[in-house]
């Protein structure tokens, strides 16, 4: 609640005040500060302004100052249930006031790259995504911890080089800071580049704001031979700075303690400076600011500095002249504004926007002349080392394809062995069930429901957690951005930049963060494109459908056709990127411009906690929505229990046994014929029960489901189990597993049970139809089945990011035709082809 929300005659206990600079000084001064009781004498005929009694004496506020002051009220205390009900209301409220001041709101700024999401985590204890190059966070992500007397609220924003309004994530940045009013500012610094790091610091500077600056790595400054005077620099620039090395968490405690001391106004360094931008340019915000400070205008000001605005409307900042749209002069500004912006201009023959970045850089390098002493022998970087060969014209794309097939081939061998594990695991379960367990539904649910349908997908965890240790040692050794650079003139080709290929390779562990992660490029043609095209790049999920198919039709060229399925999807990328440049978005492309930072070493605790993440992600999947997807497959499959055909079936059995009966009545033979002739009864009782259960499972739910769809798949290869499968991947595609394993494991022998998913679909053969006897799976119909897995129809999940990011279902709807329509013609090329050849 906050003190323009009181009634006259009520009352109530100051817990915090926001705003900035002045503003907040002068509420300050007047007594409005924590702890203090406020109460309301009266309002204005017009509502405004309104008269307010602290300590002892009146005073009137605006009621946009007003909103800038947190109260507690006695409602809202025992609403809360933070106030006893009897003894010293006051002396209670007042406390419990002075609690609520102890919660510090915190936004972490910073360039990308620069360690925010790592000194976040390490802070608070989260398993945020953590990354070496720039456009890791794309959105704000919150933690709450306690340290001490004080809660931190601690806000990771997106990275960012500046708050002018040239990207997505530079305006959510400056909004955040604008609207939700953090209480301290923590400016993360890369210590190792210092130079253009410092240029977001002056940006803040001129937003008055209370800050803190964290020199982060500093470690690599360090060992670079390199000095820095950070106690001196941050007198100099007016905001205390601790050094810190996030990855290890050196220096989080003295961060936290150094918020305090801001947030309690205790710390001495702390002061707003102004940077001089010349004697042509000052002249010109000051009478800006003039024009922003008429009456009426405060309700503006009191949330966002009056020079920080001036500066951006003399640097053409588009977003701060539609903020300036609500004032009342607002015509009357821009006229200045452009006034001064041609006087500027025509004096110093140079356009404003490089001559404020111009005066910004100087004054950082005249603050870090007299504070950072650079190391005097000058030593080659070993980045630049490795980067001579790594990112070389002729040797870098083919150790890319040699890093990303040894990602895949990795995926694969090793992850066999602890598949295998994982399978015997499964299948003891299954043995232990099937002994265990008395006949009946409940037997079938947990053999063929649940452990068919989960153990069929939690195999696939190792390969899982294998790819997301390839991804995350690129990632954080550096690589990533190199593969960027390596890329980015093919990125050109198709239309796209380098900057694209990020959510692209991201889109190899999951496309909804990768869709996410297409607020980093600045063209929303581009953002759309790439949105559009990250569907074809296979998510982990689809991982466990290849490696089934492959560990069960490709033993001798796993690893090839593995990376084949990957190489389709970016093959199908390009064409689309460079069919939607010419057919849809025929807008020029942007310049582009990314960071290659230092290779570093990778932490095992960063690396952990990647595939912890993933890990803990797939067993939740596995735990929740494929688990009662599977249940819901073996109840469509299992019901109804009878058909009309069944006597026809039970005269079949009923007629074998009679004749066996007879023939081992009227043998004269040993006991090893009739025990064979026992066999052969069996054998063949057996296959008239699968026929029986097929025929069953053909007149289930699931199979009238199947049927139904089966005929347009049909000229892929596919059964109607398979199109059954496809049709419930649409949720998650690692469910497409889970229905295979249900749907083939029903109507097989008894003491089949325990065999593995794998074996079951080698074994499946035709039961009826022209093609009875013929087996179900082929290498082709098998690499059809992936193709199709690879193109169509994206998960849920990724059409609501489409929809989310693109603003417009029209885009999700695209996209789900598109990729659905390709899949079927590709597979569809692919089978009859094939079956030509073969």
């Amino acid at each position: 609640m906050t003190l323009a929300d009181l009634s006259p005659g009520e009352k109530g206990v100051i817990t915090k005040v926001k705003g900035h600079g002045a503003f907040r000084k002068r509420i300050l001064e007047m007594g409005f500060i924590s702890g203090k009781q406020v109460g309301v004498i009266q309002r204005a005929p017009l509502m405004d302004p309104v008269e307010y009694n602290v300590m002892g004496y009146n005073v009137t506020l605006r009621n946009s100052e007003a909103r800038l002051i947190e109260i507690l009220t006695e409602q809202e205390a025992f609403e809360g249930h933070k106030l006893p009900s009897n003894g010293s209301m006051e002396g209670d409220l007042i406390n419990t006031a002075r609690k609520q001041g102890k919660i510090i709101n915190v936004a972490l700024v910073g360039n990308p790259n620069s360690g925010k999401t790592t000194l976040f985590n390490y802070a608070s204890g989260s398993r945020e995504r953590v990354g070496n190059y720039s456009g890791v966070t794309v959105d704000a992500k919150e933690a709450r911890f306690r340290k001490g007397d004080y809660t931190f609220i601690v806000t990771d924003l997106p990275g960012t080089y500046s708050i002018s309004a040239y990207s997505p994530e530079e305006l959510y940045v400056r909004d955040h800071i604008t609207e939700s009013f953090p209480d301290v500012v923590v400016n993360i610094i890369d210590s190792s580049n210092l130079e253009r790091n410092l240029y977001l610091t002056t940006q803040l500077i001129d937003m008055d704001i209370r800050m803190v600056g964290v020199l982060n790595m500093y470690d690599e400054l360090e060992k670079g031979g390199n000095k820095l005077d950070y106690n001196q620099l941050g007198r100099l620039l007016g905001i205390p700075f601790v050094p810190t090395v996030g990855s290890k968490g050196k220096g989080i405690d003295e961060l936290f303690q150094k918020i305090i001391d801001v947030y309690e106004d205790r710390d001495k360094t702390r002061r707003h400076i102004h940077i001089n931008y010349g004697t042509v340019i000052e002249p010109g915000i000051s009478h800006i600011q003039s024009k922003l400070r008429q009456p009426g205008n405060f309700h503006l000001l009191d949330k966002v500095s009056s020079r920080f605005i001036a500066i951006k409307l003399i640097e053409k900042d588009r977003a701060t002249e539609v903020l300036t749209e609500q004032l009342g002069n607002f015509g009357e500004i821009i006229e200045a504004v452009d006034q001064q912006i041609t006087r500027i201009e025509n004096e110093l023959k140079q356009d404003t926007e490089s001559l404020i970045a111009d005066a910004k850089y100087g004054f950082i390098a005249g603050a870090l002349r007299e504070t950072f002493s650079a190391n005097p022998v000058v030593q080659r970087k070993k980045s630049e080392v490795v980067d001579t060969i790594i990112t070389h014209k002729v040797w870098g794309i083919p150790i890319f394809i040699f890093l990303m097939y040894l990602t895949f081939y990795g995926t694969f061998k090793l992850g066999q062995y602890p598949m295998e594990w994982i399978e015997s695991l499964v299948e003891v379960t299954s043995s232990w069930l099937e002994s265990g367990l008395p006949d009946g539904m409940l037997k079938d649910l947990f053999i063929q429901g649940i452990v068919g349908g989960v153990g069929g997908v939690i195999i696939f965890l190792p390969n899982i957690l294998l790819l997301y240790l390839f991804i995350s040692l690129m990632e954080d050794t550096g690589y990533m951005a190199r593969a960027v650079f390596i890329m980015d003139k093919i990125m050109h080709r198709i239309g796209l930049h380098g900057k694209s290929f990020i959510p692209l390779l991201m889109g190899f562990g999951c496309n909804v963060p990768a869709i996410l992660s297409t607020r980093i490029i600045e063209s929303r043609r581009d953002r759309l494109i790439t949105m559009l095209i990250n569907p074809f790049m296979s998510c982990s999920a689809r991982l466990p459908v290849y490696i089934l198919f492959i560990s069960a039709f490709f033993v001798s060229h796993q690893g090839a056709i593995l990376f084949s399925m990957y190489t389709i999807g970016v093959l199908l990328a390009i064409g689309s990127a460079l069919l939607f440049k010419k057919a849809i978005f025929k807008q020029p492309d942007m310049p582009f411009v990314m960071e290659l930072p230092p290779y570093r070493t990778p932490t095992l605790r960063t690396i952990l906690k990647h595939m912890w993440s993933r890990a803990e992600q797939y067993l939740r999947k596995i735990g929740g929505v494929i688990l009662v997807a599977s249940i819901i497959i073996w109840a469509l499959g299992y019901f109804p229990r009878e058909t009309a055909e069944d006597y026809r079936y039970d005269n079949r059995i009923s007629t074998i046994r009679d004749q066996y009966s007879k023939q081992i009545l009227q043998t004269q033979h040993p006991e090893e014929v009739i025990a064979r002739l026992k066999a052969e009864e069996e054998t063949e009782v057996n296959q008239v029960l699968n026929e029986k259960e097929s025929h069953r499972q053909l007149n289930s739910y699931i199979g009238r489901l199947g049927h139904f769809i089966e005929p347009v798949m049909r000229p892929l290869g596919f059964d109607w189990k398979m199109s059954v499968a496809l049709l419930t991947g649409v949720a998650a595609k690692e469910i497409t597993v889970g229905t295979l394993g249900v749907l083939y494991q029903a109507g097989d022998d008894t003491d089949e049970h325990s065999a593995s998913l794998i074996t079951k679909i080698q074994q499946q053969t035709y039961h009826d139809g022209p093609r009875k006897g013929e087996k179900v799976f082929t290498p082709l119909v098998a690499f059809s089945f992936m193709l199709f897995i690879l193109i169509y129809f994206p998960c849920v999940a990724v059409v609501a990011a489409i929809k989310k990011e693109s603003g417009n279902w029209r885009w999700a709807l695209f996209i789900v035709v598109y990729t659905t329509t390709l899949a079927y013609l590709a597979s569809l090329a692919v089978f009859q082809i094939g079956s030509l050849l073969l």
